[in-house]
């Protein structure tokens, strides 16, 4: 047993029998091999199911880096390019101004269009063509790509539409094809989990919180993430990500992929393969990396309010403890993440199914543990 692969399991094994965690899964691949694989703790509390490494949890936007990639490997097939207008695949989209948006825009959080409807559902979320009407109907926040501001919901409809125009493909059918399936996990990474796998999957619970503080009207509509614009927001009140909406049944089987569901190992292995060989397998070339990797937007977020550096669909840095130049990759509210460095080839990822908001003070641990290991 490798030091690291050590130093993880007993932190993970400690923060589930402190309570402070579930059920956890970490991965960690270096220079393309598998170095961590740790599970702890139970994937399902009522019946005491333990975690394996192939317990797929629905991780929410750590599923947002896995949609990006997809992109990036139809980008070096020649499918699309990054300045390809929205609108020659997708004519609808055009409306109220929004013709000059590209691709690019789509992956930068700077299309514009970052709201949904402000009514939208967790069923409306799993009606697709419902979904991207609404989004090709959407006035723009601002000129396509002149700001960037956090797209939740509305980045998977117009990244997942992008591929469907392009390929005639669900993005789904295009990620088991192009992307999970060759790399050996296309039963470990989804969008639309198949009806047959559910029982597999982690059960989530929302974490125990001591805070309690009523929030009205009012006070909402003075956070950006959650104000209306001309009947949008980005944060719709029905549909938030909590650990009920990511143990639904239909929000799981249906291609929503502002989020995804998957093990640990397998989003590892994917962002293993952007940094170099796999087992034979690569998902982009080293220039191709070099370019998704690069800064493409910086500023104030125009929804969270906060500022955000940005790649071609991934956050560069993650939390504030990890937040190193040469890291890429996405977290979901839930507290999961998965990330890659470029500068040390390595490649994390940890799903979790005690559901913590902003806190992701448990993948801070893990990750300060990995990468002092790796150095």
């Amino acid at each position: 047993m490798s030091d690291m692969q050590k130093l993880v399991q007993e932190a993970a094994d400690r923060l589930v029998e402190s309570g402070t965690e579930r059920g956890l899964q970490v991965a960690v691949y270096r220079h393309g091999d598998l170095v961590v694989d740790v599970v702890a703790g139970v994937a399902d509390p009522a019946t005491g199911r333990p975690v394996t490494p192939d317990t797929p949890f629905y991780s929410a936007s750590t599923g947002k880096g896995v949609t990006s990639t997809v992109v990036h490997v139809l980008v070096e097939r020649g499918v699309l390019g990054y300045d390809t207008p929205i609108v020659e695949l997708w004519p609808e989209f055009g409306a109220h101004g929004k013709e000059r948006a590209t691709v690019r825009h789509a992956l930068t959080h700077s299309t514009g269009v970052p709201g949904v409807p402000a009514g939208t559902t967790p069923e409306d979320l799993c009606d697709w063509d419902g979904m991207c009407a609404a989004i090709a109907d959407a006035k723009p926040w601002w000129e396509p790509g002149t700001k960037t501001g956090y797209h939740p919901q509305s980045f998977g409809y117009l990244i997942g539409e992008i591929v469907r125009r392009s390929t005639g493909r669900p993005i789904s059918q295009v990620l088991r094809e192009e992307v999970a399936g060759p790399l050996g996990v296309a039963g470990e990474l989804f969008f639309g989990v198949p009806e047959s796998e559910l029982g597999r999957l982690a059960r989530l619970e929302d974490a125990p919180s001591d805070f309690e503080f009523e929030m009205s009207a009012e006070m909402f509509a003075d956070i950006p993430f959650f104000r209306v614009v001309d009947g949008y927001t980005a944060a719709p009140m029905a549909a938030m990500p909590d650990a009920g909406f990511g143990n639904r049944a239909d929000v799981l089987t249906s291609d929503i992929p502002a989020g995804g569901t998957m093990s640990a190992r397998a989003v590892a292995r994917m962002y293993a393969a952007l940094l170099g060989e796999v087992d034979g397998v690569r998902l982009v070339s080293p220039e191709r990396l070099r370019e998704i990797t690069k800064v493409a937007m910086t500023g104030v977020d125009e929804v969270t309010g906060t500022p955000a550096t940005r790649s071609l669909g991934y956050a560069i840095g993650a939390t504030e403890l990890l937040d190193a130049p040469t890291l890429f990759g996405m977290a979901g509210s839930g507290g999961s993440a998965a990330y890659a460095d470029t500068a040390t080839g390595i490649a994390i990822a940890m799903t979790k199914n005690l559901v913590s908001g902003g806190d992701f003070g448990t993948f801070d641990e893990i990750g300060r543990i990995v990468m002092n290991a790796g150095r």
